[in-house]
């Protein structure tokens, strides 16, 4: 019996393992300064993270893509928890690597009522070390950040339909925390 070809797909599937790695060289911690960033915004103009320096707490949340079931489920959740959130003095951003064409349709299919930033190169979606391997696509990951952008929090394990309550409890604790 020949193993030839059933030896040349274990090598091959092999040799993507390397690629494959959920943790990324430049992993960002808890207590880290959040990496600056400029991004476009639906507006026509940007957002620059220093313009949040002291405005409250920032949410980012990175999804892989616009109007797909997951990444759709996640930004109407956190449409419908955005008034608790920003109760807290908390202003929530939506990041991917989509084009701002795609995100305005996708602001205006689902009634999105907080803002939603491209970044078409992934430089912002790589500097927070959430880029996929071989793919311009931002992993599931949300961070929170205080308003002296430090990072205080990090969700690695995103369930997009619980993800805007856990980021209102989180800010809740965070914020008893720090008083």
């Amino acid at each position: 019996m020949n193993n030839k070809p059933l030896a040349k797909r274990i090598a091959l599937c092999l040799s993507w393992l390397p690629f494959m790695t959920s943790t990324p060289a430049h992993a960002l911690e808890v207590g880290q300064p959040a990496p600056q960033f400029e991004l476009k915004s639906l507006d026509g103009g940007s957002l620059s993270l220093e313009s949040r320096l002291n405005q409250g707490w920032t949410v980012l949340y990175f999804y892989p893509k616009a109007d797909t079931p997951g990444c759709t489920k996640q930004a109407c959740a956190f449409r419908d928890a955005i008034k608790l959130i920003r109760d807290q003095n908390a202003e929530v951003y939506g990041i991917s690597t989509d084009t701002l064409e795609s995100l305005q349709a996708f602001q205006q299919k689902y009634h999105l009522n907080f803002p939603l930033l491209s970044d078409p190169e992934a430089a912002v979606t790589e500097a927070y070390g959430v880029k996929m391997p071989l793919v311009k696509y931002a992993k599931r990951r949300t961070f929170i950040i205080d308003p002296q952008l430090v990072i205080r929090k990090i969700d690695e394990d995103v369930d997009p339909a619980l993800d805007a309550q856990h980021v209102a409890d989180a800010l809740k604790d965070l914020q008893h925390l720090q008083n």
